[in-house]
């Protein structure tokens, strides 16, 4: 017998180490690709930094201008039911702008909304800088309470920028940015108020702020959003890719798609981004949801999209979510609406020494933006168990304050206060947008913002009934208001889950 192998033996072998050796390109290719995917979002951080810088000078412009509003107010003249009237046409113009303008920045992109938002509130405060009578003064309100939604589109933004397991942290450093802003504004907003002029150099000053703010948003790096936005789209298929990367990130990524896959999106072909014209039966591309082309569209045209996000926010089964952040709204308010005059009364401590515990309670709640990325981490991810747990924490700490024999037990229950109402907030935002789709985004945080709107009406006359009753009335009414919040939420819960996974909302 022969030893040397036959010719067809010898074909099979070179075609196999052709096969081997093209297999290991192929792995090595993708690998690579892999990792060039993964390394863009890391490298393009710069817009979400300045994000956060629009928010802390946003609120740092406001906060100087409102602890003076209700003095200005008075030395023009105005009779304390007056103030009363002209001071709630900022709340009422919120509660029926904020949803149409979270729902028009969805239809022309948030870039352009920003600016419109910043310009004509800067519009508003100058205007308020020159108010010399009662009639300037509501006239001044009407912009901002129309276009003050800086910080909503800003919220929006972020949630476009970043994927779903990243959103929580994006946005407790966003509001721990901002709350900074809102605590240092009126010590420089009080300084200015000594000098003679001090309200209208503080109006102005603010215009000042929010003409700065929209330079920063016109220079933002865009095209750094743009390609944030199309890795985005990429590394949903980078399991297909890399399948040695799907086996590494395969808790992360395989937690983010069953959610996604579980909450609804509003789907493109029901809501077309105005403007573009998508290949048919395929989705429109990131390139095209950036180009914000929509601007140039008819009135009607972009009036007609903003209804139909509006419409369908409306008839979703998010009743509960927004029931929740009403009760909520309330109830937080209720804890702080008398609390200097419920000090004095209890326990005879001075407003100047409460000033401090706000103060103190105000800068927790700023530092414990930072503390949402560690805790949803540690819940897994688990937006509703963590929602109903500040919830109960929340309930019981303001019966702790509303029960308290000593002042120590009021700094206790300030202390973990500040921090579970801030987790709260950023839970319920999150899952509001977790069942309701990133393609409305604007128009869901719009929506909450009106929610809460309303409980600023409510609040004030329930604390005025209440405090008939007892100072400690007010914080009694926001424990029952608390405690029904962690009720719904527990009959609810359950029917957003299936098998432990996020019920899809039927926007």
């Amino acid at each position: 017998m022969d030893d040397h192998p036959d010719s067809g033996t010898v074909l099979l072998h070179i075609a196999a180490s052709v096969l081997d050796t093209r297999s290991f390109t192929c792995r090595r290719m993708n690998h690579t690709k892999c990792n060039t995917l993964l390394q863009k979002p890391r490298r393009q951080s710069r817009i979400i930094k300045c994000i956060y810088v629009v928010g802390f000078m946003d609120l740092f412009g406001v906060s100087m201008i409102i602890p003076l509003l209700s003095h200005h107010v008075k030395h023009l003249g105005a009779s304390p039911t007056v103030a009363g009237i002209v001071g709630s046409t900022y709340g009422i113009l919120q509660l029926f702008s904020s949803t149409i303008v979270g729902g028009w920045s969805d239809v022309v992109g948030r870039r352009y909304s920003l600016l419109t938002c910043l310009l004509l509130s800067s519009l508003g405060y100058g205007l308020l800088g020159l108010s010399s009578s009662i009639t300037l003064f509501v006239i001044a309100r009407i912009p901002v309470g129309l276009f003050k939604h800086s910080l909503s589109i800003c919220r929006a933004l972020l949630s476009d920028l970043v994927s779903e397991t990243e959103r929580p942290l994006v946005m407790g450093h966003f509001n721990a940015a901002s709350s900074v802003g809102f605590i240092l504004g009126p010590v420089v907003g009080g300084y200015l108020a000594e000098h003679e002029g001090g309200f209208y150099t503080s109006s102005f000053t603010c215009a000042a702020i929010f003409l700065l703010n929209a330079g920063l948003v016109w220079m933002l790096p865009w095209s750094e959003a743009l390609v944030k936005r199309t890795d985005a789209n990429s590394n949903s298929h980078i399991c297909e890719i890399c399948p040695d990367h799907n086996a590494t990130k395969n808790g992360a990524y395989q937690n983010g798609s069953s959610q996604g896959n579980n909450h609804h999106s509003m789907p493109k072909e029901e809501l077309p981004e105005p403007g573009a014209s998508p290949t048919p039966g395929k989705p429109p591309s990131a390139l095209t949801r950036w180009r914000h082309v929509s601007l140039l569209q008819p009135a009607w045209r972009q009036l007609a999209s903003v209804v139909s996000r509006i419409r369908l926010v409306a008839t979703s089964d998010m009743w509960d979510l927004f029931l929740v952040r009403l009760l909520m709204a309330i109830g937080i308010m209720l804890y702080y609406s008398n609390f200097t005059l419920a000090m004095e009364e209890r326990f005879s401590i001075k407003p100047k020494v409460t000033g401090y515990l706000i103060s103190y309670s105000s800068t927790l709640g700023a530092l414990a933006g930072c503390l949402v990325g560690p805790v949803t981490a540690l819940y897994g991810k688990d937006m509703p168990a963590l929602l109903l747990h500040s919830t109960v924490l929340t309930c019981g700490l303001i019966f702790l304050y509303a029960a308290a024999p000593s002042v120590g037990q009021v700094v206790v229950s300030s202390t973990f206060f500040a921090i579970s109402t801030t987790i709260g907030r950023t839970c319920i935002t999150d899952l509001e947008l977790q069942r309701g789709g990133l393609q409305a985004s604007g128009t869901l945080i719009g929506a909450g913002q009106s929610v809460t709107a309303v409980g600023r009406i409510l609040a004030p006359l329930l604390s005025g009934l209440a405090q008939e009753v007892s100072p400690c009335g007010p914080p009694s009414l926001g424990v029952l208001l608390a405690l029904s919040a962690a009720i719904l939420l527990m009959f609810r819960i359950p029917k957003w889950s299936g098998r432990g996974k996020t019920k899809t909302a039927k926007l």
